[in-house]
């Protein structure tokens, strides 16, 4: 039997003086007065920076995650709830849906001219208006959807209700087909499969990074929405949960509690993320984004994706409850500022190609 050598133990003697690791205050030290107060700048804008970045995050991935659908309308031709869509409408209707569908452009053509007229800093300051206006033109466009489903309410909570029915009843394309639902603490994320993974304080450079932004966002704003919701219950003499003992609205909750409001929430889509676009101009919350260090540029951007996206769903929507030829007519009827612009170009990219199932044409196919 052979018999192996035994293990023999080399001491590491190092070949010159062990230096422990510079600490942070230490290298600090090394820096000038001005260079420490320069750095302690930087680390400030930083830290005021991260909300912002987050946001941006947020709105890049939801862009990216479009991108990555199919074709410019992710397939909104072949589903059943598309293909089965139609509205009996009269004039008064028709009026009704013109005035909305112009309200959406006009909103969206302030959102386009704000990139068009401005720099790096002007598009910063802009936030105070670009935020809402894109929440605001993407608003104008789904009610002109829900009108041609029979809702005519301009009611928020009735228009959340129903556009979170409409996105579980697979009506939107599958890039903006994902949704929240569960109760607080136990909150499912749906049609997103990648929403599990932890998300990063970089930009998305994948399919898997965007969908973990977005489940995240999905996540947090369901999280404020069921915190308002308890507010709201327990500040209501008529609906507060008390406790069995002192028969005071309850302070603290237990899961079974969260249980019985999540009713009251609906399901958490895309538009309510986009609501999270609607910051008074007044609120201290927009500051933090106009003073951040981040790219605006970018942002601004992601945004008017995101808007020509879901605006040209609805559009599509509409064109389809009206018929193409009125549709069309619609459009050529335009006012003089919205005559040449995106709206003739998504009827032509978008709208005609999924209503006809053909290509774009090479230049706007109109009766004359």
């Amino acid at each position: 039997m052979t018999t192996q050598p035994e293990a023999r133990i080399i001491p590491l003697i190092p070949t010159e003086p062990y230096q422990a690791p510079m600490t942070v205050s230490a290298a600090a030290a090394m820096l000038t007065p001005a260079e420490q107060e320069q750095q302690r700048l930087a680390d400030e804008s930083w830290r005021r920076s991260i909300p912002a970045q987050v946001f941006l995050n947020y709105f890049f991935a939801i862009n990216y995650h479009l991108q990555e659908g199919d074709g410019p309308l992710g397939g909104l031709q072949h589903l059943a709830y598309f293909r089965q869509h139609q509205a009996e409408l009269t004039e008064t209707d028709v009026a009704a849906l013109t005035k909305l569908l112009h309200t959406c452009w006009s909103t969206e053509y302030a959102l386009r001219a704000t990139a068009e007229l401005g720099d790096d800093n002007f598009l910063r300051n802009a936030l105070h208006w670009t935020f809402p206006q894109a929440y605001h033109t993407i608003l104008s466009g789904l009610q002109a959807f829900l009108y041609t489903t029979g809702v005519h309410s301009n009611n928020a909570q009735v228009i959340s209700r129903e556009v979170g029915r409409l996105v579980v009843k697979n009506a939107y394309p599958r890039p903006v087909s994902f949704y929240a639902a569960g109760a607080y603490g136990d909150f499912n994320i749906h049609r997103l499969p990648l929403a599990g993974y932890k998300a990063g304080l970089h930009i998305a450079s994948q399919e898997i990074d965007a969908q973990a932004q977005i489940g995240q966002f999905l996540r947090t704003t369901r999280k404020q929405k069921a915190i308002a919701v308890r507010q709201q219950v327990q500040a209501n003499p008529n609906t507060a949960i008390r406790s069995q003992k002192t028969g005071r609205p309850l302070d603290k909750w237990t899961a079974a509690h969260w249980q019985q409001i999540t009713w009251r929430l609906g399901y958490t889509t895309i538009f309510d993320l986009l609501g999270r676009l609607r910051i008074s101009q007044t609120s201290r919350e927009i500051e933090r984004y106009v003073e951040a260090d981040i790219d605006f540029r970018l942002f601004h951007s992601s945004l008017l994706n995101i808007v020509s996206y879901l605006n040209g769903v609805h559009e599509t929507y509409v064109a389809k409850a009206l018929g193409l030829e009125r549709y069309e007519q619609l459009v050529r009827e335009l006012p003089s500022h919205l005559q040449g612009s995106f709206v003739q170009e998504r009827l032509r990219t978008r709208v005609q190609p999924t209503l006809l199932g053909a290509e774009p044409a090479p230049e706007l196919r109109m009766a004359a």
